[in-house]
């Protein structure tokens, strides 16, 4: 029996009546309370090192959220005023340099193109406007004054923010309607006021809303077609040509505009796309941006700095926990998980506020400038994503070190 038991022995079979000693595992109700353990000890330092994560994600968040939010705002204001409308200026003459100006018929002759829905043309006047006659003529506030035809404001898809536009009755008597920014110039705020005109009184009969693909519009006094010639001088020739067409023939028209209006010499006719300036501003929305995302990201950067340092002090406070806990049976493992999902959920108690915090600043800033709120999904699960990826890297240095020490001597330290 001896020998036999010898051979087991030997063998590396167990004997019986001895127990192996096993590490208790820990299920993830069990790391989630050990990690927050320290958190719920320490709330102040908790809220503090979480601050500067939160302040981190905030500006980033803030600054996404901000900048989609003012390119909606464009976005929209160019689905609502299309960017199917060209306008045909004069050009310069090829040879001499000099401005050549549009036939009489111009505007009738881009209405003769496939595709164009609805036509429109001003004429500039070498007039000024002023609220009366006793304000010294240089003194204009910078308001031009134009010519208009009646099919203007549909063409701009513009809207009377008071009183009416041109008709066929009124074009022909002395009237005018004002641009926004003219009638706020010559502190007109109603139609039925009269503003004094080259050598006369002219009625207002109407201020416009805000026009964005006509800026010039907004700063000039319109008279009709029919009045500016026989009160003004107007000798009918149009300095713009509205068109507006189809979104299928837009580019077609744009080649058939210049050849249609001066068959002669369509070079001396210049085409522009007034929508391509908000175009472009919606394009270029976001080219500030990058510094502010990398102001945040240093913010974050700090912040994670400061979760390690929070870290190794709550390891060198705590060595006394944990040699007691190594005593007991507890590996370096578990050990390690506890420090690292302490870190994380520091980390992302920071990130949750400051998702929250940026996703209300940039509510405060579309409410203020009456703009669609816009938050980009990926902006909120990318900051919360890079505040978790930052705990874990600042949690497992300290982790380790806590791993590390020696259950004796953290006993005996305390």
């Amino acid at each position: 029996m001896r020998a036999r038991n010898g051979e087991r022995a030997r063998d590396g079979a167990r004997p019986r009546g001895r127990r192996v000693l096993r590490a208790a595992r820990l299920g993830p109700r069990d790391v989630l309370h050990v990690g927050s353990a320290g958190l719920r000890s320490r709330p102040v330092r908790v809220v503090l090192s979480a601050l500067g994560i939160a302040i981190g994600i905030a500006t980033m968040v803030a600054v996404v959220g901000i900048s989609s939010s003012s390119k909606a705002q464009l976005m929209r204001e160019l689905d609502a005023l299309g960017t199917n409308m060209l306008v045909a200026s004069p050009g310069e003459a090829m040879f001499s340099g000099e401005k050549v100006t549009l036939p009489r018929d111009a505007a009738g002759r881009a209405g003769r193109i496939d595709g164009v829905e609805s036509v429109g043309a001003t004429g500039d006047l070498e007039r000024t406007v002023r609220r009366s006659e006793k304000i010294p003529k240089d003194e204009t506030g910078g308001i031009s004054v134009r010519a208009s035809t009646e099919g203007l404001l549909k063409v701009l898809r513009g809207r009377m923010a008071h009183g009416s536009w041109f008709n066929a009755a009124n074009s022909r008597y002395p009237s005018v309607v004002l641009g926004h920014v003219a009638a706020k110039r010559l502190g007109i705020v109603a139609p039925g006021r009269q503003v004094w005109l080259d050598d006369r009184y002219f009625t207002v009969i109407g201020i416009l809303d805000p026009l964005p693909l006509a800026p010039d519009i907004e700063r000039s006094a319109l008279t009709g077609w029919d009045a500016s010639k026989k009160y003004l001088g107007f000798d009918g020739h149009p300095t713009s040509v509205y068109e507006r067409s189809t979104d299928a023939t837009v580019n077609s028209v744009r080649k058939l505009l210049a050849a249609s209006i001066d068959p002669e010499n369509p070079r001396n006719v210049q085409v522009t796309d007034p929508s391509a300036a908000l175009q472009a501003k919606a394009a270029t929305e976001g080219a500030f941006s990058t510094l502010l995302l990398g102001l945040g990201g240093i913010a974050l950067l700090v912040g994670g700095v400061g979760v390690a340092n929070t870290m190794i002090i709550s390891v060198l406070e705590r060595r006394y926990e944990i040699g007691l806990r190594r005593s007991l049976g507890a590996t370096r493992g578990q050990i390690r998980v506890q420090f690292v999902t302490e870190s994380l959920m520091l980390s992302g108690l920071g990130g949750a506020a400051g998702v929250a915090l940026g996703a209300a600043a940039t509510a405060a800033y579309a409410l203020s400038g009456d703009l669609p709120w816009v938050v980009p999904p990926w902006a909120m699960a990318g900051g919360f994503a890079a505040t978790l990826a930052i705990g874990t890297v600042a949690g497992l240095y300290p982790a380790v070190r806590a791993a590390r020490l020696s259950p004796t001597l953290a006993l005996h330290a305390t």
